[in-house]
């Protein structure tokens, strides 16, 4: 299903020659109404003239999240603070707020990308979803709002918490679509298990993810707890929110809206622009936002280019699912290990629960990798014999995805900390971080 279908199935030329419009009037806005971009364009000697076509794009200095905050609150406007209409804002754990401020246009055209998104998992008017998301500075409740009322579906906005009312409100209101983070969906269904409470026999039959990486095996899980189809969705809040990629019924990758973003993969390392294919960080430029624009933004997110055309017929570029964070990356010993990969190793493992948590700690100057995996309440409850096979496949399964050593500790299960947002993976004792 499309909900733009002219804009969503553009041939590619008319969508390159679209795409280098809009870089050229985006270029042309930001040096004559952001002070921030007219002194970081012209300390690079760089000017609207000189974008002469797609490719001078990697002319552009990059942008980084430190910009954002060094300019906290308003640095980065290029408008008039009256024709701000709505503030968003990241949460501070790493330092000041990250601001997202939106002109009414910026409103319109994120409800007009959202309404994409959900059309493009199949969502139709006849829908009725339930977002349990926060509604407060996070973009996610609002975004995903805004657009299923662009779509003419029924919103509930449950917002995050109080697991029991949850279930209610989707179950008595007969919600056939949810949207929250993969981590939260998981563990509503196992809250659902042990009020004997089977959501199964619910009337959902798709939910939309994101706001974390998660894996093929936590999309199995999602689908077979519920019954449903899970669809990934990308975004982030420095772009507008939710609303930047999502996949469609193929799920091979998640289209990007190249009519308002253009997307880059580089090495993080050294900044080089990276082919299809290429594992590398994404870099974003937004091509129609009026109070905020950012050049080549540097998202920290890990991922790569798919260029093979998409059964769906839209033309525009996909991604792959997300691997990781840069930042989030760990070093041990010398091997770089996402959190996502240590996920798709458990996740494979049936006896393994949804919940787990990632330790780094330095023991004799060496660093030591410690995985506490939650199994089944049977499993814990076993013979120690299985549970130390079980333990020692774990390890050599995760020695091999890995490439370095990680010990694996079971703990009884629901006691690694659940949460309604994001969930905390990794403690990383090297740095104090708790």
């Amino acid at each position: 299903m499309f909900w733009d279908k002219e804009a969503e199935t553009l041939r590619l030329e008319e969508l390159e020659k679209l795409q280098f419009r809009r870089l050229k009037a985006i270029v042309d806005y930001c040096f004559h109404n952001s002070r921030f971009y007219r002194a970081k364009l012209k300390e690079a000697n760089l000017y609207p003239e000189d974008i002469r076509s797609l490719d001078d794009i990697t002319k552009i200095p990059f942008t980084m999240k430190e910009d954002l905050r060094d300019n906290y609150p308003y640095g980065m406007l290029a408008v008039p603070r009256e024709e701000i209409i709505r503030i968003h804002a990241s949460s501070g754990t790493t330092g000041k707020p990250t601001i997202v401020a939106y002109t009414r246009r910026d409103i319109d055209t994120w409800a007009e990308l959202m309404a994409r998104v959900l059309t493009s998992t199949g969502v139709t008017k006849r829908d009725t979803i339930q977002l349990i998301y926060n509604y407060a500075f996070f973009t996610g409740g609002l975004g995903f709002h805004y657009g299923t009322e662009r779509v003419g579906a029924a919103v509930i906005p449950s917002g995050v918490g109080n697991s029991e009312k949850q279930l209610l409100t989707m179950r008595d209101l007969e919600v056939t679509t949810f949207s929250s983070t993969p981590s939260y969906a998981l563990y509503l269904a196992e809250f659902a298990r042990e009020q004997g409470i089977d959501v199964g026999e619910f009337a959902v039959r798709l939910g939309i993810f994101g706001a974390e990486p998660w894996s093929e095996e936590m999309r199995r899980r999602i689908e077979e707890a519920y019954g449903i189809e899970a669809y990934d969705n990308y975004g982030l809040s420095e772009l507008c929110g939710p609303g930047v990629a999502v996949e469609c019924e193929a799920r091979e990758g998640l289209h990007v809206w190249s009519d308002h973003f253009i997307v880059e993969v580089i090495d993080p390392e050294s900044g080089e622009v990276l082919g299809p294919g290429e594992k590398g960080e994404l870099v974003f430029t937004t091509l129609t936002k009026e109070a905020m624009p950012l050049l080549r933004y540097r998202s920290r997110d890990i991922s790569m280019l798919i260029d093979e055309p998409c059964e769906c017929g839209r033309t525009h570029p996909r991604i792959a699912r997300l691997m990781g964070r840069s930042d989030d990356m760990l070093i041990i010993r010398g091997v770089n290990v996402f959190p996502s990969q240590v996920e798709h190793v458990l996740m494979s493992f049936p006896e393994v629960a949804e919940h787990y948590q990632i330790v780094v700690d330095r023991q004799r100057s060496m660093d030591v990798l410690q995985v506490n995996v939650e199994v089944t309440e049977k499993i814990f409850r076993g013979e120690p014999e299985e549970l130390l096979k079980l333990k020692n496949r774990l390890e050599a399964k995760l020695k091999g995805v890995l490439g370095v050593k990680a010990k694996v500790k079971f703990v009884e299960p629901g006691t690694i900390p659940r949460s309604c947002g994001k969930a905390q993976r990794v403690v990383d004792l090297r740095k104090g971080v708790k």
